[in-house]
């Protein structure tokens, strides 16, 4: 099969054009289960090719075409099966044939034609960059690849117009070197346009040993499709671009933490408001002792004797009568086993129900002997020491205000919070941070 060198140009052209047509509406691929750097068995790593052109003694550089005045253009094929080491290097296998064929003047009176029924050869294949670092999947990429490998060939003379019979086959070693450009018009499938030079030593042109032209050289300019192998859910590693996965995974991870710190400020914002709401119920407006959640008689004027629901206590005598203050051991046992039952609920000042009856006790020992009590909250070094001072103090207060609202005098009980400042044992272990979590009685 003979085509003219102008037939040739113009479908190389219209390949060109549709190709990049096509790659240009081509979507990136999916890059899914990838990673920047990741091994190589995220990707599909082998392909086949195969191709079809045009062969001839003719080359771009117009080196050594043996002399021969007219020269002519044959079918060539080829396939190949490669591996990709890496998104720019792979090693492939590759098979060609066809024949050129070559004539002294333009009336092909004289020339030769030469067969190549087979050849093969181990070739290394580099890509160049990707031409569009948006891509996952690479948008146009330059290719050029270098082997050896061994051609078998026959060859004929022509002489008088006429083609003689073909000589006996002979295999000899050749060089081809194929440069040109893959074009992704699919996820793992490349249309591929090459144009190859192959150094094929001496006999190729029928010219003998001892004349000028020892080292024949003749070209193959074809165009093919490279198709991944392997499970389509993976990437192909020849189509990959490093840059854009390392830039996806970045994005990726960028969104996730970003989400996250989202999700934590929203959480705060409900736990300061949760907060605020705690702090608003402890205040004290009137000073009169009595947390305003529980004080029944707000405004009361400053110095005035107040109940345990912050309502003023009438007196009919102004007689003061000193009494001595004695706490006996049942009245220690009494506040030991408040304080020992004394739980709240985790990381907050509400008292769990459990602690009631103990504390009811406490209230009616207060009511009985009118003792005044002091209330010591503390924490362990789990957390700010702002958080944990506030803590202490909540409890305290939490405590305070149960004992008044059992009828205890809210003037004869002082709540203070100490949060992590006065420890009684270790906070380098569970057992010693559970004992620093407490609110001390102290009776008087």
């Amino acid at each position: 099969m003979k085509i003219s060198l102008k037939k040739s140009g113009l479908l190389v052209a219209a390949g060109i054009l549709s190709t990049a047509s096509f790659a240009q509406s081509t979507k990136e691929a999916s890059i899914e289960g990838t990673t920047p750097l990741g091994s190589a068995t995220q990707y599909r790593t082998w392909s086949i090719g195969v191709g079809a052109g045009v062969t001839s003694l003719q080359n771009i550089a117009k080196f050594n075409n043996g002399g021969y005045d007219k020269l002519d253009w044959n079918l060539g094929y080829s396939a190949y099966i490669k591996k990709q080491i890496s998104p720019s290097f792979g090693l492939k296998a590759t098979y060609f044939g066809g024949k050129s064929a070559g004539y002294d003047n333009s009336d092909k009176q004289t020339g030769f034609e030469t067969k190549t029924p087979w050849s093969v050869a181990l070739s290394g294949e580099f890509l160049a960059a990707n031409t569009n670092w948006r891509f996952f999947n690479s948008f146009i990429k330059p290719y050029a690849s270098i082997g050896v490998g061994v051609m078998n060939a026959e060859t004929a003379a022509i002489a008088g117009g006429n083609k003689g019979e073909y000589g006996d086959s002979y295999s000899k070693i050749y060089v081809p070197a194929d440069f040109g450009l893959k074009f992704a018009v699919a996820k793992g499938i490349n249309f591929e346009l090459g144009y190859q030079l192959n150094w094929a030593n001496q006999r190729f042109d029928n010219r003998t040993v001892d004349q000028q032209y020892k080292n024949d050289l003749f070209t193959y300019a074809h165009a093919g499709l490279e198709f991944a192998l392997g499970s389509s859910s993976k990437p192909a590693l020849n189509n990959s671009n490093p840059v854009a996965t390392l830039v996806n995974d970045y994005t990726v991870k960028y969104d996730d933490l970003k989400a996250q710190n989202d999700a934590l400020n929203a959480k705060n914002q409900a736990l300061q408001g949760q907060l605020d709401g705690l702090n608003n119920d402890l205040k004290d407006d009137d000073g009169d002792g009595v947390a305003n959640k529980y004080d029944k008689c707000p405004g009361t004027p400053s110095g005035v004797q107040v109940d345990g629901s912050g309502c003023p206590i009438v007196v009919k005598n102004e007689t003061k009568v000193v009494e001595k203050v004695v706490v006996t051991e049942a009245d220690r046992k009494v506040v030991a086993e408040a304080i020992k039952n004394l739980e709240f609920d985790l990381g907050k000042a509400t008292i769990r129900s459990t602690s009631y009856a103990t504390l009811n006790k406490v209230a009616a020992l207060l009511i009985e002997k009118n003792f005044s009590l002091n209330l010591a909250g503390h924490t362990d070094n789990t957390g700010s020491r702002e958080l944990n001072m506030r803590l202490s103090k909540e409890r305290a207060e939490s405590v305070k205000a149960y004992l008044v609202s059992q009828g205890a005098n809210a003037s004869r009980i002082e709540a203070t919070g100490y949060g992590p400042d006065q420890p009684i044992a270790s906070n380098k272990n569970a057992a010693g941070r559970q004992q620093n979590r407490r609110v001390e009685f102290t009776l008087y």
